[in-house]
């Protein structure tokens, strides 16, 4: 499953379609959390669309997993160059180069990245203040100041008015009046950071109390003292402005109830009291779309999809203007998506379902909405595949693969019996055929694939066997090679193929056996030998292990193990594997 989405993966990143790479290697990477290429690639594609830090997280990770690859150090540094960290880029192509000292890539990347360097530290970038022009630029900086209550006031005042527009037409005037307390209560809204500070509360009080006999100094720290005191702000506020915070405060508990009351009707599957409770919400407190959310989980409970939908589609666009959190946000497609899901009768109907879940998965990738996409593709799948089930057309496309099979042209035989399989993908024949066709053509993983399917659509069909041997044995897997063409002969006794097959096992297996591969051969056998999990097993077991060691220094020893027929097999095993040597 894992190779299947790595597979649509780098298909993806061929074409060029980084998103849906990422999509798939995120989805091959839940399933073989510590196969380190998989986040390579995705590491690859996040750079592809500029996404630095999360190409630095893969690459970091590729890395932890395989610390000898050097492709991970490539990645690692490629992402540190696009976040402009030079000195660490440099540091990961140079670690690389340890492990692969003539890879060029790692010698481009290295080199570009000490040219940044260079220019960086020669012309360090000046300090820059953009985010203050942002903030005091336009009108937009005048209808803040006068929304929020802590620095209305202020605008009655003409001399923070006029430092005001000095720093508008100027920002680095900002740094002229940064002790006065005002102006940094300003910057704090214009910033939208909702700090307090004691003095801001000081600047006023000399103007609705003065006190001519102390100094204003003295008079702001004692009353700086008693800042912690959960007081009202001293500013004199008009009371409408009080009464309507209040009012809007009123509104929104009051929502909060119909909330909890529409939420207990729901729990008790009252959902027309709780759509009710619910629309009564919305219409208090539209600054919150937890209230349409839950209107839209209603409305998918009682089968009313599109009231459902049009729910949802309106918390995204009203959360998107308050920039409510994205989980919120991925919550609503989700839902959306579900209710999308649950209308469709054929497989078109499931694309926009599909894509609905693929833009929750862009807001927040969440467990449940990757389950729910995986599930609509599967039905997707499977609906195609029984509005294109037919049998007939299957039988006419296979024949049609015979043909050009005969003629040795197996690209186009392929073609044909993938058009059967889609009209039918229960026939063992066409994937028997596939296979034989993968064989001629050295795709030897597929036509593997291929055989396993068809015997495992039809257990007692002797061309799978015959097949499924064919390819180990050209992958030089001469011992499961053998296995299967035994297996086969349960099933049909007398099959020449399988016969023959065994007999080419054999000969490969004596020919380890006595020694007579040449030095090429015995090597190649060997380092393909150690890739087999099996072999690796055998190997580590420490009963094994002194059985290999009782070969080699205690024949008697070595003469009780060859009675017992799971060492021996085992012992077979390694011999097969050009591992041992028996003389």
């Amino acid at each position: 499953m894992a190779d299947e989405a790595k597979a649509k993966g780098n298909a993806a990143f061929s074409a060029g379609d980084f998103s849906t790479a990422i999509r798939h290697f995120s989805d091959a990477i839940s399933l073989a959390p510590t196969n380190h290429v998989l986040y390579s690639n995705r590491s690859a594609a996040y750079a592809s669309l500029h996404k630095y830090s999360d190409a630095l997280d893969d690459a970091k990770k590729t890395v932890e997993l395989k610390p000898d690859w050097s492709k991970g150090y490539s990645r690692l540094g490629a992402a540190h160059l696009g976040l402009t960290n030079f000195e660490d880029a440099v540091s990961a192509y140079k670690k690389g180069l340890e492990y692969d000292p003539n890879n060029e890539p790692l010698k481009s990347g290295l080199a570009d990245a000490q040219s940044s360097a260079s220019r960086s530290r020669a012309a360090p970038p000046p300090m820059g203040n953009n985010m203050f022009n942002d903030a005091f630029a336009g009108p937009e900086m005048w209808a803040k100041l006068t929304a929020d209550q802590s620095t209305r006031a202020y605008l009655q005042q003409p001399d923070f008015v006029k430092m005001m527009q000095e720093i508008q037409k100027n920002p680095s005037n900002l740094n002229l009046h940064l002790k006065d307390q005002r102006v940094m209560q300003a910057l704090g809204v214009l910033l939208n950071l909702k700090f307090r500070t004691p003095t801001s509360e000081d600047t006023d009080m000399p103007e609705s109390s003065p006190s001519p006999s102390s100094p204003p100094e003295r008079k702001r720290a004692a009353e700086a003292e008693p800042v912690k005191e959960p007081e009202p702000e001293p500013e004199p506020e008009p009371m409408e402005f009080s009464e309507e915070e209040k009012e809007r405060k009123e509104r929104k508990a009051h929502a909060l109830k119909e909330k909890e009351l529409g939420n207990a009707a729901y729990k008790k599957k009252d959902f027309d009291t709780a759509i009710a409770h619910y629309s009564k919400a919305i219409e208090l407190d539209d600054e919150d779309i937890s209230y349409i959310m839950n209107r839209a989980a209603t409305y998918l409970e009682m089968g009313q999809y599109e009231e459902c939908i049009k729910d949802c589609d309106k918390a995204v666009e009203r959360g998107r203007e308050l920039r409510s959190d994205f989980k919120m946000i991925a919550k609503a497609l989700t839902r959306k998506g579900t209710a999308l899901a649950k209308m469709a009768k054929s497989s078109k109907d499931y694309v926009p379902a599909i894509e609905t879940f693929q833009k929750a998965l862009t807001e927040h990738r969440n467990p449940d909405t990757l389950k729910k996409l995986n599930d609509a593709e599967k039905a997707k799948k499977e609906l195609e595949q029984q509005e294109y089930f037919d049998p007939k057309l299957a039988d006419e496309e296979r024949e049609k693969g015979n043909e050009y099979f005969k003629q040795q042209k197996y690209p186009d035989a392929v073609k044909h019996y993938t058009e059967s399989l889609k009209r039918n993908p229960n026939d063992p024949r066409a994937y028997s055929n596939r296979a034989a066709c993968y064989t001629k053509l050295g795709a030897l993983p597929e036509g593997l694939k291929d055989a396993e399917k068809c015997i495992e659509l039809d257990p007692t069909f002797s061309k799978g066997y015959n097949r499924k041997g064919a390819v180990q044995f050209f992958m030089k897997e001469y011992d499961k090679a053998m296995e299967t063409y035994q297996e086969g002969l349960k099933h049909d006794p007398h099959n020449q193929e399988l016969l023959d097959g065994i007999k080419r096992c054999v000969e490969q297996i004596n020919k380890a056996s006595r020694g007579d591969l040449s030095p090429e051969e015995l090597k190649e056998r060997q380092a393909k030998g150690m890739q087999d999990p099996e072999i690796q097993n055998i190997l580590q077991d420490p009963v094994m292990r002194q059985v290999l060691t009782d070969f080699q220094e205690n024949p008697k020893a070595a003469q009780e193990h060859t009675k017992n027929p799971m060492v021996m097999n085992k012992i077979q095993k390694l011999v097969s594997a050009g591992i041992v040597q028996i003389r």
